[in-house]
């Protein structure tokens, strides 16, 4: 039996999805700290335990065991604490896939700082915005001219930003080298105590709707991915699990540390500088994971490849979250692969929500079924729960098992919204902006703006966001329905659909789309295409205007920002 799952889960197996979603339970202890609690314990119950599996671009390999991670995070937390970090100190990381994302995470849940993973694509604006609204008072970055340009550009309008470190060989003037700072520290560490409600970690939502909002989780959220590891990645005690992902997104949080060191999976990790079809498969062949998953923009392009030479045999499971795939894509996947995609849903706000569940049958294009705990529900305009087939908000209620209440406090408290610790997985608010958080929640209902529907049975599909959503002529369109059509067709790659403004009817239906190699726009073309919609779906959905381009709009998470798009459209710009 998993010592460390056990300690968590009164009732680890289940007979099915049924016996899962009603019995399910995590126990939520009030000290509790994923650093001591579940690397340290790894270290001491299991010392040669396989925590981590690194490769990168130049096909070096090195494996780390869970003693290697605690006395490095051992290090490294007195290396931030001689740097002047404290309790509830706010630092931010840029380190991609290198080995010190590990290590430096751990570290700062042992001293009850705040970390903020960021990925390496953020430009001088972006780290100006983040650095001066969440108060970092450290930055850590891999050595990369282009991310060390942009810090500096935006230095000077980061009054609380006290201190650069960057890891790497050569370190510029003025900067801490603090992979030095590590090695020279200490491997003795106290533990520092912190609680369960104090927070941990904070993301930036993607921003597909506006400026990024600081989403704040506290030392309660691994326990909820034990639900993402076990149950939908089904992470295997001793098996390797590779999610593939920038160390910035909260795809990062959801696969590559906390729910699998908690299962006792080791970690694959993939440290590539460019994502190539052939690295990620190349990738995959050196770290043979036992279960894999990956977003959505991954697979497109994997099928596209030559896939004739590689065995997945070793892929026990697979799965994908970020943005839905359509049933086509699925279906060459299998077809091609021989590996089945088990959808997941969920936000940065959140462990997964819904999910096809390792007991279910597999709906290509289905996001599967509610996670338990967090009784997800389709919720109307009203505030009345909808019928099958009948688009509505996910939301997610408090059945009370979570009572939020908002405070006032001051401007630069920390965050005013603290869960209950028995309702793991979910954010305590929007940090330092109490209207947005407010209106998120709803008399005790987190509204989360994805729309979705129930099929008869008890199956969710995903609409969009409640922004996509399209008007035209009285009929309101999904902008998935529309691309999973256009995605049937060999020449798309990847596509965009949005609304457009039109005289006569308000809004029409726009296809923004990246062709596949070996294809042309052309005006016959636009008339293949808009056929091949007609036939797939309702005639009235077909995309009315077509735009090719060489590249969709993305946020640095990698989801296709439809709001860029739209505004462009609207505003004739």
């Amino acid at each position: 039996m998993n010592e460390i799952l056990s300690r968590y889960l009164p009732r680890i197996e289940f007979d099915s999805y049924e016996d899962f979603y009603e019995n399910y339970s995590c126990k939520s202890p009030d000290d509790f700290n994923f650093a001591y609690d579940v690397v340290d314990e790894w270290a001491r119950l299991q010392p040669e335990k396989i925590a981590l599996v690194w490769t990168n671009d130049e096909e070096e390999m090195k494996t780390f065991t869970f003693t290697d991670i605690k006395r490095l995070s051992d290090k490294a937390a007195n290396a931030l604490l001689a740097l002047g970090i404290k309790k509830g100190d706010v630092v931010k990381l840029i380190l991609k896939q290198r080995l010190g994302v590990w290590i430096l995470m751990t570290a700062l849940s042992k001293i009850g700082a705040i970390c903020i993973p960021g990925t390496y694509q953020l430009t001088a604006k972006d780290l100006e915005y983040r650095c001066s609204v969440a108060d970092v008072k450290l930055l850590i970055t891999v050595e990369d001219k282009e991310i060390l340009d942009n810090i500096a550009l935006a230095k000077p309008n980061c009054p609380k930003l006290e201190k650069i470190a960057v890891i790497g060989k050569t370190i510029p003037g003025g900067y801490i080298d603090m992979k030095n700072e590590i090695e020279k520290a200490s491997e003795n560490f106290t533990r520092i105590p912190t609680v369960i409600k104090d927070p941990m970690l904070i993301y930036f939502s993607s921003g597909t709707t506006g400026l990024p909002k600081m989403v704040i989780h506290n030392h309660s959220l691994p326990l909820g991915h034990i639900v993402t590891a076990k149950y939908w990645h089904c992470a295997e005690d001793n098996g390797i699990h590779l999610t593939q992902t920038d160390s910035g997104w909260a795809k990062f949080a959801w696969g590559k540390i906390y729910g699998q060191w908690i299962c006792g999976a080791a970690i694959g990790a993939y440290d590539t500088e460019k994502f190539t079809p052939k690295g990620m498969l190349d990738a995959i062949m050196r770290l043979k994971p036992v279960t894999f998953c990956a977003p959505a923009t991954v697979f497109r392009y994997l099928i596209k490849e030559d896939l004739s030479g590689y065995d997945f045999s070793f892929i026990k499971h697979t799965s994908m979250a970020g943005e839905p795939l359509s049933p086509e894509v699925l279906s060459k996947l299998k077809e091609l692969t021989g590996l089945e995609i088990r959808e997941g849903f969920g936000q940065s706000e959140t462990s997964v929500m819904a999910a096809v569940f390792k007991w279910l049958p597999i709906k290509p294009g289905s996001m599967g079924k509610p996670a338990p705990l967090f009784n997800l529900k389709l919720i109307d305009e009203d505030g009345e729960i909808c019928d099958e087939g009948i688009t509505g908000n996910m939301s997610i209620t408090s059945a009370g098992k979570n009572m939020y209440e908002i405070a006032d406090g001051e401007p630069e408290a920390m965050p005013p919204v603290i869960g209950n610790s028995d309702f793991p997985g979910l954010f305590r608010g929007y940090w330092r902006d109490k209207e947005v958080t407010e209106k998120a929640w709803k008399n005790g209902t987190y509204q989360t703006g994805d729309l979705a529907w129930r099929d008869d049975d008890g199956y969710l599909w995903f609409v969009g966001r409640n922004d996509d959503v399209i008007k035209c002529s009285g009929y309101r369109i999904g902008p998935f329905e529309v691309e999973s059509a256009l995605m049937e067709h060999p020449s798309v790659l990847e596509c965009a659909v949005t609304a457009a403004p039109d005289a006569m009817r308000g809004q029409v239906v726009k296809a923004t789309i990246v062709l596949a190699r070996g294809y042309e726009a052309s005006d016959e073309l636009i008339k293949e295409l808009q056929n091949h919609v007609k036939h797939v779906t309702a005639p009235y959905k077909y995309p009315r205007i077509i735009d090719f381009v060489n590249e969709l709009p993305k946020t640095i998470s990698g989801k296709i920002k439809r709001m860029d798009i739209r505004k462009k459209d609207f505003s004739g710009k």
